[in-house]
């Protein structure tokens, strides 16, 4: 598929105008929302505000993605290997290349799934603007703790863990997928070799996290997803997608299955606590993350995933 526009500057223009455009109609229904939210007490009333203010962000997603498919032609093979409930609770392990993988998710899950969610640190809540809108849609403000602070500090040992629960219990009553990024930060080929990474595509995976939102959230969840993004012909940075540069994409979305009895080990804060688990759950996202590796071959060489 051939863009409107030649790829190049004019394009890329053109679109993020759109997407800016995009961002401001929608931002005012959602403050409002925010905004009667902040006066709403906790209970059924405020879950519901909560959902009207996760649909006004899934409705600007969607336009996004119009603006992809309709404007940079983006060749998007998305694969679903499971199914997926838009009224579902899932949490999701993805890797993470490009900053557009945020793009590519809006473009691959659409109105399939609840509009996603992920972990952010404390102190982004107060980002102008976009600190209240993501207060607003619930996302979860955490604050971590490096092994260094909690050896000064003990007290702080298992805060993590808490603060996760709580920040989950907004989940509790409404529909919602939280996004994971488990290398925390996204591949470099100069990150990959600093790392002495085993895998041929991925960088090591950061396992604490995840695992503590398995625990928090518990029996609720509907599903664990394993999203696999490809760019067959490399990840480019937001502006070369902008101006139509990025032309194929690949989107694998699996279910991915903890061993048995693990999920109630972590519920009970067993990776925290007990070395077995710990142990037992970081071999489980290793067998994960190769499997994943070999998944990333084949997108990037072979004809479909």
């Amino acid at each position: 598929m051939t863009p409107l526009l030649p790829a190049g500057p004019l394009l890329g223009t053109l679109t993020l105008l759109l997407l800016v455009l995009n961002t401001v109609f929608w931002a005012i229904p959602l403050y409002v929302l925010v905004l009667v939210k902040l006066v709403t007490p906790r209970g059924a009333l405020r879950d519901r505000i909560s959902m009207l203010a996760s649909d006004c962000a899934q409705n600007w997603a969607l336009c996004n993605a119009w603006a992809v498919e309709h404007l940079l032609r983006v060749d998007l093979d998305v694969r679903f290997e499971t199914e997926v409930h838009r009224r579902g609770q899932y949490l999701v392990c993805c890797n993470h290349q490009s900053w557009n993988d945020i793009t590519v998710l809006m473009c691959a899950f659409g109105r399939r799934a609840p509009f996603f969610k992920f972990f952010l640190k404390r102190q982004l809540i107060w980002v102008p603007v976009l600190g209240l809108a993501w207060w607003g849609l619930d996302y979860p403000f955490m604050s971590r703790y490096t092994r260094q602070q909690i050896e000064k500090n003990p007290a702080l040992k298992g805060r993590d863990l808490e603060a996760t629960r709580r920040a989950c219990e907004a989940f509790a009553r409404q529909p919602v997928l939280v996004l994971n990024f488990l290398e925390g930060t996204r591949y470099t080929a100069a990150k990959h070799a600093q790392q002495a990474s085993p895998y041929r595509h991925l960088l090591k995976p950061k396992s604490g996290g995840f695992a503590f939102a398995l625990g928090a959230m518990g029996e609720r969840l509907d599903g664990i997803l394993d999203v696999t993004i490809a760019y067959p012909d490399g990840a480019r940075e937001q502006w070369d997608f902008l101006c139509g540069r990025v032309r194929r994409v690949r989107v694998a979305v699996q279910a991915a299955r903890l061993p048995e009895g693990l999920q109630a080990q972590l519920s009970e804060g067993g990776y925290d606590q007990d070395p077995a688990v710990r142990a037992r759950f970081n071999q489980w996202i290793a067998e994960l993350w190769a499997a994943k590796d070999q998944q990333l071959t084949r997108m990037l060489q072979g004809p479909a995933a």
